[in-house]
């Protein structure tokens, strides 16, 4: 999981005529993407590596020319096309280490839940974003929404264990 390139992103559409892409981010803010120069595009565990040349936000979206492994830019508006709809990752290790007591929402989902009493309340599925917290989705025998406030609801996050315990009533 630790090797596993972290999505950031995907390719949305073309830009002009000389190989440029435009890109949707999925970063806050959209434009943190481009603040890294090696991105691996692909899908999975089929990545190509690219250099980011030239990188500019272009009205409401983000557009990039790149470079494939060899150095040589995207030469066409063809040559782009191929990429449309693929995702953009970089290297785990490209991303700065989060503070003590936070934790990157890709570390989180597929982490097993468990109650103080040790009920299991099912499995990250996803995470959402409320502006007064993050909230845990959870799918298990149904799904459940825990908010994700370290302290409060979460007593202990263990990315090692790849389990989470939460101050969570198993009937909520």
């Amino acid at each position: 999981m630790a090797d596993r390139p972290v999505v950031l992103g995907h390719v949305s559409g073309l830009f002009g005529v000389k190989g440029w892409i435009k890109v949707y981010s999925y970063t806050r803010p959209a434009v943190n993407l481009l603040e890294y120069e090696d991105w691996l595009i692909g899908r999975q565990d089929a990545w190509r590596p690219f250099r980011v040349l030239d990188a500019r936000e272009q009205g409401k979206t983000l557009v990039a020319r790149i470079a494939g492994d060899d150095d040589t830019p995207l030469a066409d508006r063809d040559a782009a096309a191929a990429l449309v709809d693929l995702q953009i990752a970089v290297a785990r290790d490209q991303l700065p280490a989060p503070e003590p007591g936070e934790y990157y929402w890709f570390d989180l989902i597929g982490l097993d839940v468990f109650n103080r009493e040790g009920v299991a309340l099912g499995r990250v599925k996803a995470m959402m974003e409320t502006g007064a917290n993050d909230v845990l989705v959870l799918q298990g025998e149904r799904e459940r929404l825990v908010p994700f406030v370290v302290g409060e609801v979460i007593d202990e996050v263990d990315l090692d264990a790849g389990r989470i315990v939460a101050d969570w009533d198993a009937d909520f």
